[in-house]
């Protein structure tokens, strides 16, 4: 909700705010399924309830150009134009969902958050998740093993599956957590109960528009709501994520979020690749402004040219980040 500034349009200084807000607006593109919200009832203050001067010196005049500049850069509107023109000019389509777990007035933003994707591997991000919970609760044992079954078979990173061949449940979290394995990844499934109790975990936990692993659908919104959800230690809590987030670390494929993140924090994620498809979905540990979660679904592209549009829209968002941290 936008407040008008009421009657104090006589000096520069009120005059160059309205002209911010004007910006706010003017950035927005037409089309695209776009919103923010915060998830705090505290508002940033635009207009001080101090009386304003209407002399400025030159460098104060300077300041506020800058400072009205560095608004701009922080509003959720403004990230909305910078995505559309990353994606228009990719050729592809994405989907990507922000949500903040730090800061004063940590917000959610989406970009077709809601549009429906190709999951590919990200199913599994949902089946590490559920596998810790279950490591965390005692519910089940990592140590303990689950044998092949013909029924797994997946071409992928591994070639010593085969009839009587066993695995530790760790050992098949590590191969898709940091290879992606497909055959692992079946295997986890299988064991947690197959496609449906995966399924009704997710939905459970808050991502309800997903059909993992059968039509192997899934949103930007749903994974980040997951990431979220286990993040803010819903999901077995430390116990769950120290069993969970070294499998995630480091991976055999850094080229999407990490590599837009360069270096500056530590990412926790876990990648989809299938044909044209490329998403990566991503807990940045120490964001400029805070934890946050990002989560990018793309189509279109496929292979290098997919990781670089992860990789460029994960750079936007944290630039975003640090404009914010200075709010």
């Amino acid at each position: 909700m936008r407040r008008s500034v009421g009657g104090i349009v006589r000096s520069p200084v009120s005059t160059l705010i309205v002209a911010a807000g004007a910006a706010f607006l003017a950035v927005a593109p037409a089309m695209v399924d776009a919103h923010a919200a915060t998830t705090s009832a505290r508002q940033p203050a635009l207009v001080a309830q101090t009386s304003i001067p209407v002399t400025l010196t030159v460098a104060a005049t300077q300041h506020l150009v800058a400072t009205a500049g560095s608004l701009v850069s922080r509003d959720p509107i403004s990230l909305t134009a910078l995505i559309n023109d990353v994606v228009a000019s990719s050729g592809g389509t994405a989907g990507v969902t922000l949500i903040e777990l730090g800061g004063a007035t940590p917000i959610v933003w989406t970009f077709n958050g809601s549009g429906v994707f190709t999951a590919a591997s990200t199913y599994k991000l949902a089946a590490l998740m559920m596998e810790a919970q279950n490591v965390a609760s005692g519910t089940t044992d990592p140590n303990s093993v689950v044998c092949y079954e013909d029924s797994d078979y997946e071409a992928g990173w591994y070639d010593d599956y085969s009839a009587g061949a066993c695995f530790t449940r760790y050992e098949l979290a590590w191969r898709a957590g940091q290879d992606s394995d497909n055959t692992a990844g079946h295997m986890l499934v299988r064991d947690l109960g197959g496609a449906d109790a995966l399924n009704a975990w997710a939905a459970a936990n808050g991502a309800s528009q997903s059909v993992f692993f059968t039509d192997n659908t899934t949103t930007s919104d749903d994974l980040a709501v997951l990431w979220t959800a286990e993040a803010k230690g819903r999901l077995g809590g430390t116990a769950a994520q120290t069993w969970l987030y070294p499998l995630l670390v480091d991976t055999t494929t850094e080229a999407g979020i990490p590599a837009g993140v360069a270096s500056r924090s530590t990412v926790v994620h876990k990648t989809g690749a299938i044909d044209a498809v490329e998403n990566d979905a991503a807990l940045v540990v120490s964001g400029p402004n805070g934890a946050y979660v990002v989560t990018v679904m793309t189509d279109g592209l496929g292979g290098d040219a997919g990781w670089q549009l992860i990789a460029s829209i994960s750079a936007e968002v944290w630039t975003f980040e640090a404009a914010r941290a200075a709010l």
